[in-house]
């Protein structure tokens, strides 16, 4: 399995086995999170210049403690005793929330989704990123002809309890069409829609994948989507937006996922290739990723100040590529609703300090290009 390919299974699955599969349960995250976020948090949410009535609905433990009005907001399995309910229910316009000036209204959907929840015990969850995975049974489908593996089974079952249907199966030629735009961002040439058609076989499509992965071209067209992420650029970035010669660097993105090179190792090179004992030529060009962000040559501008612009650059990349959240926000406080603080953005910047740049580049190599 290509390394992308096994990224994108681990994330459908994720999701799988995160989510609530028990009819009628319901979720925080998925269920409730949504509709306290677009109708409460901006007056009971994290920010504590805009918090009212001492409120906060997005943790657990102060809708569960008393309130200095002396009611609880959230009394788990106690729908009448939870004075959210009440509230968000009241007939008198000055008592209800969300206030009347907020622009703001609950559905009677919504509304019934709150009571359940309360009803089942109000318990919150983490992000969906930090929950431990958890075996599930597939459900139970009517439609079995639809199924070829257990991950169609959770599709399935969702189509099957909105009343929907699955599509036509495609025919041939669309399908290799748009596998090959998938996997390689070309479309099939005549001899592999040929090949395609002509071959009878029950791994026919499977077979089709595997010489689409064994493509060199699957490499350039996956590399695409990672160097967007680490933010690969020919030039500067700046208004001068000087040429700068990190090519290396790209093609070593594209060998690696023509090689199938398992993730870690690629994450270990690119962080810190120059670091590997005894490293090879294309491990020390792996750790060109640390000098891909903007660099600038502007007169006038300040190296101790573009400096620190450059280390808080690879900490919000870092922690946005690797981790999937945005630590960025705690370079200037403690991040509001994930677990960082500004110390865990400093402290995180320090895998870095060792790196010796400029802050001002300036001068140009024997092809013209600036140098880094």
């Amino acid at each position: 399995m290509k390394m992308t390919f096994l990224l994108i299974y681990t994330t459908v699955l994720t999701a799988i086995l995160n989510g609530t599969l028990v009819a009628g349960q319901v979720e925080f995250n998925r269920d409730v999170l949504p509709i306290l976020s677009d109708n409460c948090f901006k007056c009971h949410g994290p920010d504590a210049a805009e918090r009212k009535a001492s409120l906060r609905l997005d943790v657990s433990e102060v809708p569960r403690s008393l309130l200095p009005s002396g009611k609880i907001a959230i009394v788990p399995g106690e729908v009448a005793a939870s004075e959210l309910i009440r509230r968000i229910t009241s007939g008198d316009p000055a008592m209800r929330m969300p206030p009347v000036d907020s622009n703001k209204h609950l559905t009677k959907a919504q509304i019934g989704t709150l009571r359940s929840w309360i009803e089942q015990g109000g318990e919150y969850q983490p992000h969906w990123a930090y929950i431990a995975l958890r075996k599930v049974t597939p459900p139970v489908v009517e439609n079995e002809s639809f199924v070829r593996n257990e991950i169609d089974r959770f599709i399935l079952a969702r189509l099957e309890e909105k009343g929907l249907h699955p599509s036509a199966l495609a025919d041939r030629v669309t399908l290799i069409r748009r596998l090959s735009f998938d996997l390689t961002g070309l479309p099939p040439s005549v001899e592999q829609l040929d090949a395609f058609l002509s071959d009878d076989g029950a791994d026919a499509y499977g077979n089709l994948v595997d010489r689409l992965l064994a493509s060199p071209h699957y490499g350039e067209r996956m590399a695409m989507h990672w160097l967007d992420l680490v933010r690969y650029a020919d030039t500067v970035g700046y208004h001068g937006d000087q040429n700068v010669s990190v090519w290396p660097y790209r093609d070593y993105v594209v060998k690696a996922f023509n090689e199938n090179i398992p993730f870690d190792r690629f994450t270990r090179e690119q962080l810190a290739g120059d670091l590997i004992q005894d490293q090879k030529v294309d491990q020390k060009v792996a750790s060109g990723y640390n000098r891909l962000l903007q660099t600038t040559e502007e007169g006038g501008a300040q190296a101790k100040e573009y400096l620190s612009i450059y280390f808080a650059d690879r900490v919000r990349n870092l922690s946005s590529v690797w981790m999937g959240a945005t630590v960025g926000c705690a370079q200037c406080h403690d991040h509001k609703f994930d677990p960082f603080t500004t110390k865990d953005f400093y402290s995180l910047g320090a895998f870095f300090a060792d790196i010796e740049e400029q802050g001002v580049y300036g001068g140009r190599d024997d092809h013209g290009d600036a140098r880094r």
